[in-house]
């Protein structure tokens, strides 16, 4: 990347395609939160961001711990979104037609939003690791802007999609085809970047 707004671009790419699917889980959380109360919305709000701040610390540790280990054969840990972007295809292919499932949102308090988060986004790490490894920087710093730009904007989609069921079961619908596409994307990215000459 040669500039901020390719830097913003990749961010917001990696953000949108990794947490489609957050949108239905929070979107489950403000509705129990209007019917019920719980999980407050600040929780939800609160919940989130810690939830995808160890996602990344985590992805930052493992994509500094993997290039020491890798060395230049570091483009292979492109690999690991890319096999798990043909896994979710399949599995998608397979579900065609055969009805989509709702995402279980039941959590209480801050913890209850984090656990969720992590659960909901843990195969998030495959696809922040190798793209961080790629990023200097100034561009893991916007890239961490953007994210936390997207967290607030997830949350407030979350609230706003909660009263429209068209929405969530087309962010359902579409989103098994979106998220396993991006992940292909990532990987087959990071190899052919790991691959170029560096000067």
């Amino acid at each position: 990347m040669s500039s901020a707004p390719a830097a913003i671009g990749v961010a917001v790419a990696l953000f949108v395609g990794t947490n489609l699917d957050d949108i239905v889980a929070l979107a489950l959380l403000n509705a129990s939160s209007s019917a019920t109360g719980r999980p407050r919305r600040w929780h939800i709000w609160v919940g989130q961001y810690v939830g995808l701040g160890i996602l990344v610390a985590v992805s930052a540790i493992a994509s500094v711990g993997l290039a020491a280990v890798l060395g230049g054969w570091i483009w292979t840990i492109g690999l690991i979104p890319l096999t798990l972007g043909v896994i979710r295809l399949i599995a998608a292919i397979r579900s065609h037609g055969a009805g989509v499932g709702n995402v279980s949102a039941a959590a209480h308090g801050i913890l209850g939003v984090v656990g969720l988060t992590l659960a909901n986004g843990g195969d998030n790490l495959a696809a922040y690791t190798p793209v961080f490894h790629t990023l200097s920087p100034a561009e893991f710093t916007i890239t961490m802007g953007v994210f936390a730009v997207g967290v607030a904007v997830w949350c407030t989609l979350g609230r706003i999609v909660v009263s429209h069921r068209r929405v969530t079961a087309a962010l359902q619908s579409w989103g098994r085809w979106i998220i396993p596409a991006v992940y292909i994307a990532i990987g087959l990215w990071v190899i052919a970047k790991g691959w170029m000459p560096h000067p």
